[in-house]
C-alpha cells in the first residue's frame, strides 16, 4: 500500500468528510462540545462539507491523504481495510492575515455563505445535530482571546486549522507529510506556524518533534486546548 498527499478538491469532500468523523470519534473537544445523545452524524457530515467548501472557495492550503495501490503490490490485511482513493487524512491551514490588511471582499462573501449554508442545515435537520451551542461559543471567545495575546507577529500565521489521520494509518507519517507542504512554505518566507491540539498525550511529543513549542493552554470548563 502506498499513500499520497494531493490538494484537497470538491470531490474529495465526502471522504473527507468521513475521515474526519472517523478520527475525531474520540476526540476530547469533540465529546465535550457535542451532546452525543442527540448528535446527528448526517447534519455534521453537511456542516463540515460546508466548512470544506468555504476553504476550497477561499483557496485556504488544504490537502488529503490518499492510498494508492498497483496492482503487483502485495496485500495486506491492514490494505485489504482500504480501498484505493480512500481518504485517510486531511490538513487544512488558514493562511496569514497580516494585521495591516483587511479581509478581502472574498473571504467576506464567503463567510456570510458559509452562515446561510448553516442556518439551512439547521433547517433542514431541525438543528444543530447536537451541537451543544453555550460551549461552542465558549470556546470561540476563549481562542478569540488565546489569538489575541498568542498572535504577536504583525503578518500573520500559518494557521493550521484542520489535522486528522485515520487510526488504520497512524504511526506511518502521514501527518507529518500532510503538514510539510506548508511548513516548508513557511519556512521559506520565514513565516511563523501555530496551531492547536485537544490531545495532550501524544500530539504535543509528535508537534514538538516537528519544530513546534507549546506556548500556552486553554481551558474550556472541563476540556483543555493546547497552543503550539
Amino acid at each position: 500500500m502506498s499513500i499520497e498527499i494531493v490538494p484537497l478538491v470538491e470531490a474529495d469532500i465526502p471522504g473527507a468528510v468521513d475521515c474526519v468523523q472517523r478520527s475525531f470519534a474520540d476526540d476530547p473537544y469533540f465529546r465535550w462540545v457535542f451532546n452525543l445523545s442527540k448528535f446527528n452524524i448526517e447534519r455534521n457530515s453537511a456542516s463540515v462539507a460546508a466548512h470544506f467548501q468555504y476553504g476550497i472557495n477561499c483557496k485556504c492550503p488544504a490537502s488529503v491523504a490518499k492510498v494508492t495501490r498497483a496492482a503487483s503490490d502485495r496485500k495486506t490485511d491492514r490494505d485489504m481495510m482500504l480501498a484505493p482513493g480512500t481518504i485517510v487524512g486531511v490538513a487544512w491551514w488558514y493562511p496569514p492575515q497580516p494585521l495591516s490588511q483587511p479581509q478581502t471582499w472574498t473571504v467576506w462573501a464567503q463567510d456570510w455563505l458559509l452562515s446561510f449554508k448553516q442556518l439551512m442545515n439547521n433547517i433542514r435537520f431541525l438543528g444543530r445535530g447536537g451541537l451543544d451551542v453555550n460551549r461552542y461559543w465558549i470556546w470561540k471567545r476563549l481562542q478569540g482571546v488565546a489569538h489575541d495575546t498568542l498572535w504577536v507577529d504583525p503578518r500573520g500565521y500559518y494557521f493550521c486549522n484542520l489535522l486528522c489521520v485515520s487510526s488504520a494509518v497512524r504511526g506511518m507519517g502521514i501527518g507529518k507529510r500532510l503538514m510539510q507542504e506548508i511548513m516548508d512554505k513557511a519556512d521559506q518566507e520565514g513565516m511563523p506556524c501555530y496551531l492547536e491540539s485537544s490531545k495532550g498525550y501524544p500530539n504535543v511529543a509528535i508537534y514538538e518533534k516537528m519544530g513546534f513549542e507549546l506556548i500556552d493552554k486553554i481551558e474550556c470548563a472541563e476540556a483543555e486546548i493546547l497552543a503550539l
